[in-house]
């Protein structure tokens, strides 16, 4: 259960142009530097892309492979920060006039994360000379000796923790390699900064400044990937939104449109939400291609159709999931005793799938889920919840001896099994839970930033809010407790009633609190009308079909 704690009633004053309640978040996220997290600065506030690890050697290989006119290959993750990477390097070589190049994206389901022997094959095949990696590559010795085996150089540019042997690659652009003053970068940002070094050393015809169009590519990955909004990340995800805005991809446009976003308005959530699932969904369902032309075409009829592909990938999505889910259910109502782990899987579930099943049914039953289903190459893979206080990194720590691989942090993870294991995984976790006891556990709290009364929620506030924003991992999005209200109204909302919408009553009218896929059962205390609760709420303006409106999203109702 998670546990809320308020806020302390004194805050020093360090920003004394601003209101009490900027101060307070700004004091509660250990700003240190006010003026520069208040106005992030594209030009001031990013490092030299120079400063990262071999990114000189890197440059200098690319531009020997456009003066000699060299096939190159864009090889990237099927993600939402791998994708909109390959858009950026994609949209370089277009923008310098540099045509002899190929973009490839493994298939999630037969190929599995980053590079591999066949891809490299086929690229070999095609004449490619210099594969350049997004988001993946620091860890793939084996397939870069390959590649270098068969005469393919690889330029690695990469986010992800180094192991201790690097792979014997051209270079490896990486800002957790050498020196770089900052080490959070997404994938996306990586290459983006090997195109601003790329426009500083060869010669164009591009306007200064020309990559800022390419923000909006940052923008989705740097906030989808859940890295730290902070330093440069912040600047890149502030820009990013503006940019996105601004955006004239066809795509884009025609995403939003489809989905009743104003793109004028267009806030990191509706990245969360709208833009990521339907990046993702193509790599879950189908082909990551889809995703990456989507992004890139300029076609607006072709844009247009691609869109809808999507969409229907992304229904499909849902479906499947909902389907897996309610097998679980049925599943479920036959067990006698429900274990204190869930652990489920059918060969025949998409491992892409699994987490997002995992999910619901972890905040559904309030205890880890471990679901599990098969690859294309007959490899056990599964995802993981913890749906409460246990660790499920803790409680795979505790077996090592059943995975082969296995990771992530205390509320979610990934893993893949041993095929002699897979039936004994369910005895093997309930075991670990049991014998590590409160070792497995840990705290969930949740820091509340101010109290507020109803009336208090006003346009100015949204405005005091979004000076702090975008939000996200590393500047959590402003929490704030509503003490003793009584709803007028609680109602289901949605085309299957999935959402809750709480109305109440203010001074200035009605003020109304949404949640979005719940009835209220998953609150500490279900909302019902006229009943006394404590809410705790994000404050948000909509802009949903042209509206706009001042609301609250509930987090939770005490």
């Amino acid at each position: 259960m998670v546990t809320y704690r308020f806020p302390d009633t004194d805050v020093p004053t360090i920003a004394p142009h601003h209101s009490p309640l900027v101060n307070r978040l700004l004091h509660a996220r250990q700003v240190e530097d006010v003026d520069v997290f208040l106005a992030p600065n594209y030009e001031t506030q990013l490092h030299d892309p120079f400063l990262l690890h071999d990114m000189e050697t890197a440059v200098e290989r690319i531009k020997v492979a456009m003066q000699t006119n060299e096939k190159i290959a864009i090889f990237s993750d099927y993600d939402c920060d791998g994708i909109p990477g390959a858009v950026v390097l994609h949209d370089f070589f277009k923008a310098v006039s540099y045509e002899n190049f190929v973009n490839y994206i493994p298939h999630r389901h037969y190929e599995g994360f980053g590079l591999n022997h066949e891809a490299i094959e086929k690229l070999d095949q095609q004449g490619v000379s210099l594969i350049i990696t997004i988001d993946c590559g620091t860890s793939d010795v084996e397939a870069v000796l390959y590649a270098k085996e068969r005469g393919v150089d690889v330029i690695v540019t990469d986010h992800h923790e180094p192991p201790t042997a690097l792979p014997e690659a051209v270079a490896i652009v990486n800002p957790k390699l050498g020196t770089y003053p900052f080490t959070e970068l997404c994938g996306a940002a990586v290459v983006f900064k090997l195109t601003q070094a790329l426009l500083k050393s060869t010669k164009h015809q591009l306007v200064p400044g020309y990559e800022k169009w390419w923000l909006d590519m940052v923008g989705i990955a740097t906030i989808a990937d859940m890295v730290p909004l902070i330093g440069e990340n912040r600047v890149l995800a502030r820009y990013g939104l503006q940019v996105l805005r601004k955006s004239r991809r066809p795509g884009l446009q025609a995403l939003l449109k489809k989905n009743r976003i104003d793109q004028r308005y267009l806030t990191e959530e509706d990245i969360g939400f709208t833009i990521g699932p339907r990046i993702n969904a193509a790599s879950r369902m189908d082909t990551p291609e889809d995703a990456f032309k989507m992004l890139s075409v300029t076609d607006v009829v072709e844009a247009g159709a691609l869109v809808d592909h999507l969409e229907k990938l992304n229904r499909e999505r849902k479906a499947a999931v909902a389907l897996m889910t309610k097998e679980i259910h049925k599943r479920l109502e036959h067990s006698e005793d429900m274990p204190p782990v869930l652990v489920l899987g059918n060969p025949q579930w998409r491992p892409a799938l699994v987490g997002l099943a995992a999910n619901k049914l972890a905040e559904e039953y309030r205890r880890p889920v471990f679901l599990w289903g098969k690859d294309g190459n007959g490899v056990f893979k599964g995802s993981c919840r913890s749906g409460g206080e246990a660790s499920v990194v803790t409680l795979m720590n505790a077996i090592p001896h059943v995975f082969l691989e296995y990771g992530g942090h205390h509320a979610s993870g990934g893993f893949s099994v041993k095929d002699e294991s897979i039936f004994s995984l369910s005895e093997e976790l309930n075991a670990a839970y049991e014998s590590l006891g409160e070792q497995a556990m840990v705290s969930a709290e949740e820091c509340i930033d101010e109290v507020l009364l109803l009336d208090g929620v006003t346009h100015a506030l949204v405005e005091d809010i979004a000076l702090l924003a975008p939000y996200g991992t590393g500047n959590r999005k402003p929490l704030f407790a509503f003490k003793h209200v009584t709803p007028r109204k609680v109602e289901q909302f949605g085309k299957a009633g999935e959402h809750l919408k709480v109305v109440l009553e203010t001074s200035g009218g009605v003020l109304e609190g949404i949640a979005f896929f719940t009835d209220g059962t998953s609150f500490q205390k279900n909302p019902h009308a006229e009943s006394v609760i404590t809410l705790i709420a994000h404050v948000e303006r909509s802009y949903f079909m042209g509206r706009q409106q001042v609301r609250l999203r509930i987090i939770d109702a005490l």
